[in-house]
């Protein structure tokens, strides 16, 4: 590829078809997360990073050399990384004395960082640890937040909609009940996030519908909420602009009540009622000798005699 005037043009197709898919899509690809430990990490960390991105194969990327950076400082690394794996997601682990057993969840806007949120591990239990069969790799998971300060506290709920990024998987038109059988569970109390991952056990109830049960597959954390950078209101929306192709047209004449019921108005043209076919009775035949008139206006019929 060469650069001409800050253009990049390729030489290769293969360089074409490389450009043409980092290009800005109506709609964009799966959000793929980049997986990193620091300069110094424990057990528990390093192993925490794997069981993340074993729930979140395919859509990451695990890095398993150690890199010197400090995010909160400088992001340069963690962008010069995001643009080369093309990753808009990434979890930075990393432990010392002042901070011990950290994760840091954050997300890119046009390869710059957006947000993130710095978690402290103070308990841990692994995948490997719970003894149980574990879902498919890929599953898409559901995910349910409990707690209040998901909805009041400003921090929380920014967090809440890191989390749903990172984990939410792909978008898909339609699934199966026997699909939805891993469940990722976030609670949000006393100042702690509680995170718990359960898998779906579809039972007989004796009718069409099964009885579910939850089994905890792991990973299990309690995270404690420490450090947090926050974009602002300007650049938080500008990352949530829709393309206008993407928005839905307005569809003229058709209006939805509050109970979501739809309702079109139809526009019709001036009838001729002389001419409409009714039921035919004897008292509606006409008589010899009767002449029907039309009105001036030409909408009511009227019968008039004829003297002979």
């Amino acid at each position: 590829m060469t650069q001409l005037d800050g253009v990049v043009k390729p030489k290769t197709k293969r360089s074409k078809r490389f450009l043409e898919s980092r290009a800005p899509k109506l709609t964009e690809d799966v959000k793929t997360a980049m997986i990193m430990k620091g300069g110094n990490t424990s057990e528990t960390i390093t192993q925490a990073l794997k069981d993340i991105y074993s729930l979140k194969k395919p859509n990451a990327v695990l890095y398993k050399k150690k890199n010197i950076a400090r995010p909160f400082e400088d992001s340069t690394s963690l962008e010069f990384f995001s643009k080369k794996t093309d990753c808009s997601l990434f979890l930075f682990g990393s432990h010392n004395k002042k901070r011990p057993n950290n994760l840091i969840f954050g997300r890119l806007f046009d390869f710059h960082v957006l947000d993130m949120i710095e978690l402290g591990v103070e308990k841990y239990v692994s995948l490997s640890d719970i003894k149980t069969s574990k879902c498919p790799e890929g599953t898409k998971p559901m995910l349910v937040f409990a707690g209040e300060a998901f909805d009041t506290d400003n921090e929380h709920k920014r967090l809440k909609s890191l989390l749903t990024d990172f984990f939410r998987g792909p978008t898909v038109s339609a699934v199966r009940l026997a699909g939805l059988e891993h469940v990722l569970h976030f609670t949000a109390l006393d100042g702690k996030i509680y995170i718990r991952s359960y898998r779906c056990l579809l039972k007989k109830s004796g009718c069409r519908t099964p009885r579910i049960e939850l089994e905890e597959i792991g990973p299990s954390f309690d995270l404690v909420l420490r450090r947090t950078h926050l974009a602002s209101d300007d650049l938080y929306k500008l990352a949530h602009r829709q393309p206008k192709a993407l928005k839905p047209k307005k569809k003229k004449n058709i209006s939805h009540d509050v109970f979501g019921t739809k309702f079109g108005r139809v526009h019709m043209q001036k009838q001729d009622l002389s001419k409409l076919q009714t039921r035919k009775m004897k008292g509606l035949r006409k008589r010899k000798g009767e002449v029907v008139a039309e009105d001036q206006d030409g909408q009511a019929p009227k019968v008039a005699k004829v003297e002979s």
